[in-house]
């Protein structure tokens, strides 16, 4: 029961960036229509840039904000200097252009940076708390999980509080009739850009730290892992990505600690195929509503 407690917990602190990064995925499904499988590779490239930061001041805070600035930074130019010019008559074409960006930006890290692991330091104790005997959550799980709630409440009352929350809804599923109204689209679509990247560079700034470290290859399975969970969610359901994120995290620590890390790739594909099978759309498609 000890050993439950403790990968249940560490599930939901894994669980929280899953969630995180998935909804940077559904951000960028819902501003573009297009799956950005660059997300972990721009992710990464503004992970490096906190590394460097938190190297030159010493200070992990200041680090943390480099690369929530560089996310959003790098959002801004992908979508203004090279996925604006992609042709729109197909979603495929998005695709390979998001592919080609990810094999150069893995590629200019490897020149620059080299192949080996940079550890990075999380800012609290990575030691389980011990209640009552039992070793639950770490500060820095608890730190995580305490960042991912606030962003995603954020979030939340932005699209649901705010001007600026509406007309990226409304750019997102009526661009020609927003346009009619008066909402700058384009723009819309380059805000909802840089809050998908600087969303996905704090989830791969807080998985680093309780992996080996930075490499230019430390993202890729974080993406595979939360693009799993978005379409387990549903791509249009921010809902979603936070209940697949904590259903994947906490099945996946489960399943690794009782049969092995080998084993857990093989669930969450299980998972996968069986939510297409069962609801294509995923468990909180909101097609229905979007088609009242």
């Amino acid at each position: 029961m000890d050993r439950l407690l403790f990968l249940f917990a560490t599930g939901l602190a894994r669980g929280a960036i899953f969630a995180l990064f998935a909804l940077s995925l559904v951000l960028i499904w819902r501003a573009a229509r297009i799956v950005n499988f660059a997300q972990g590779a721009m992710a990464l490239v503004a992970a490096y840039i906190a590394f460097a930061v938190t190297g030159f001041t010493g200070s992990y805070w200041a680090g943390l904000a480099a690369g929530l600035i560089a996310g959003a930074a790098i959002g801004f130019g992908v979508e203004r200097g090279l996925m604006r010019f992609a042709p729109h008559s197909s979603p495929l074409a998005g695709v390979i252009v998001a592919i080609g960006l990810v094999m150069v930006l893995q590629s200019l890290l490897g020149i620059l940076f080299g192949a080996q692991y940079r550890p990075m330091r999380p800012p609290f104790d990575d030691s389980p708390i011990i209640v009552g005997g039992v070793p639950l959550l770490s500060p820095y799980d608890v730190f995580v999980l305490v960042v991912a709630l606030v962003v995603m409440a954020g979030l939340a009352l932005l699209f649901t509080r705010t001007s600026l929350g509406l007309q990226l809804r409304a750019s997102a599923f009526a661009p020609e009739v927003s346009r009619v109204l008066g909402v700058r689209v384009n723009r819309m679509v380059t805000i909802g850009w840089m809050l998908s990247a600087a969303v996905a560079a704090l989830a791969a700034l807080l998985l680093v730290p309780t992996e080996l470290g930075l490499n230019p290859h430390a993202t890729d399975m974080l993406f595979v892992y939360a693009f799993a969970v978005a379409v387990v969610g549903g791509l249009d359901s921010p809902v979603g990505a936070l209940v697949g994120g904590l259903v994947v995290g906490v099945a996946m620590t489960l399943v690794t600690g009782y049969l092995g890390a080998t084993v857990a790739p093989i669930g969450v594909l299980v998972l996968l195929v069986a939510v297409l099978l069962l609801r294509p759309g995923g468990m909180f498609s909101l097609r229905e509503a979007r088609s009242a």
